[in-house]
Order: C-alpha cells, then structure tokens, then sequence
C-alpha cells in the first residue's frame, strides 16, 4: 500500500502539470519535488501546508509564479471533491449496508447524492464564470476603484488571482485537457482506493472494493477539516465512523484508521525529507519567496 501511495505522487504531479497548461508549462521533476515537499507540510501540519507547494515550484521554475500554482492546487481540490464524491455516489447504487443499519442507510444516500447535487452546482458556476470572465473582472475593477476603503494593491492582487484562475479553468471547456485531467483524477483515486483495500487485507478485514469506496467517502470529508497534522483528528474520527457504520469493531476501527492516515499522507515524508537535505529546498529561498516585497509582486 505504501508502495502505491508512493506511485501515486507521480500521478499527482502529472496531473498538477495538466492543470498548469494553460498558465505556464511545467517540468515532472520539478512538479514530483513540490508534490512530495507539500505533502510533507500536509502530514506535519496539516491543510495550513498546503501553502508550501505553489512556493515550492517557483523556486525550482522562475517560469511558474506562485499565483499560478496557487489557482491550480484550487482547482485540483476541486477535482479531489469531484472524483471521490462521484465514487461515492455511484456507489451507493448498488452498496448494501448491513442489515442492522438499513434504517440510517437512507440519510447517507440523501447525503452522498446531495453532496454529489451542490458539486454539479459548483461546477457549472465555475464554467459560467469561466464563460463570463472578462466581463465580471471588469465589472469588479470598476467598483474597486469606487470603493476607495479597498487598498489599491489589494484589489491588484484580488483581480490577479480571479485573471488566474479564469485561464486555469479552461480545462473544464477544452475536451482534451478535461479528458486528461478528470483521467488522471480516476487513475489517484482508483489507486488510493486500493491502497485502503491492501491496507484492510493487512488487518485481516473482510470488506471489498464497494465498502473500500464508501469508507473513502467518509475519509474525503474527514480530511478536508482544518486540524493539525494532515486533518489527523478529523480524518480518523471519520474513517473509524465508516468503518464502525460497516459493523466493524470499534477498536480495530480506530486502529484501521490511524494506519490508513499513516500510509495515505506519511510516504511524502521520506519523499520530503531526502530532497530537504538533498538542498532541493532552501528555507533562506523560501523566506525570501514570502516577504512582503516579493508576495507584493
């Protein structure tokens, strides 16, 4: 399982790649290094380390500024939420709860498919805004400049970013780069998902790939919490819920789940560590990537 945790950053930065087309091409070295190294400020941290990557691959490619890798690592939360609920939601057409439990069953399905409904919403506004771009940005330019409370710079920055984020999203409107990058998505996922599979055939715990799945679902939700150290609390309290939903003990539960966080955000860690002492990552750079002049700019 932690092999294929380990493959799977390789995806990421693959697809992380895909994602910055539209801004400014990428190499896949550059892109592993910044994956691994953020993922290791993920596991230590938590989501407050997602900070680290868009600065990390800046200072390995000047062509890339931390703007554009920022709105990129948004858009790919998005395609996380969008992959994992999918996989839930479908799912849940043929998953069947245990017996005792069909009576709580019905409130997840009205969560999975509600969940799936707002993520259909979400997705349309972000084409529509992709669609209508020039025009809302030109609209909010004119009331910056009326609204003389708004520092200058600020609404600078403001229109910067949402400039940014309209090119990047232009792989929901071009059909190959949508392709490519919804295809890189199942290929993680599908691949996380059996990684959890592997990690439940250590502990000897007779579930299959449908119930792997439905406790992802749980997992996705638990780890997108803000606590400290990769979502750790949030992200067990609700694997253990799943797996409990599941019948399984509540104390292998717990264990199962301290594990599944353990191999699905630890291997970034040694990925991280190695190409710290390998020099790939200057802490000087890094502060100097962060004062106020150069995040100004």
């Amino acid at each position: 399982a932690i092999v294929l945790i380990s493959l799977l950053y390789l995806v990421r930065a693959f697809r992380w790649g895909a994602l910055l087309k539209p801004l400014a091409p990428a190499r896949l070295s550059d892109l592993f290094v910044a994956t691994t190294i953020g993922f290791s400020a993920v596991f230590l941290i938590g989501r407050a380390g997602e900070v680290v990557r868009p600065v990390a691959l800046p200072m390995r490619d000047r062509r890339i500024s931390t703007s554009a890798a920022l709105v990129t690592i948004l858009i790919e939360r998005i395609y996380d939420f969008m992959g994992v609920t999918l996989m839930f939601a479908i799912n849940l057409l043929w998953f069947k709860p245990p017996v005792a439990l069909q009576n709580y069953y019905g409130r997840v399905r009205a969560v999975g498919f509600g969940l799936l409904a707002v993520l259909l919403v979400g997705i349309a506004f972000l084409i529509w805004f992709r669609k209508n771009s020039a025009k809302l940005l030109g609209a909010l330019d004119r009331l910056f400049s009326r609204w003389h409370f708004i520092p200058q710079r600020f609404a600078q920055v403001i229109i910067g970013l949402l400039d940014q984020l309209s090119s990047a999203l232009r792989v929901l409107v071009n059909a190959a780069e949508l392709a490519e990058t919804a295809g890189w998505t199942a290929v993680l996922w599908l691949g996380v998902a059996s990684a959890n599979l592997l990690v439940f055939r250590a502990f000897h715990v007779n579930l299959g790939f449908s119930e792997t799945i439905f406790v992802l679902g749980w997992s996705m939700v638990g780890s997108v919490v803000p606590t400290p150290g990769g979502a750790a609390g949030a992200f067990h309290a609700a694997t253990a819920a799943g797996l409990i939903f599941l019948g399984i003990h509540k104390e292998t539960a717990a264990a199962l789940s301290i594990v599944l966080h353990l191999v699905d955000f630890g291997p970034a860690l040694l990925f991280g560590l190695f190409y710290f002492i390998r020099g790939d990552l200057s802490i000087s750079r890094l502060r100097t990537m962060i004062s106020p002049a150069n995040a100004e700019g």
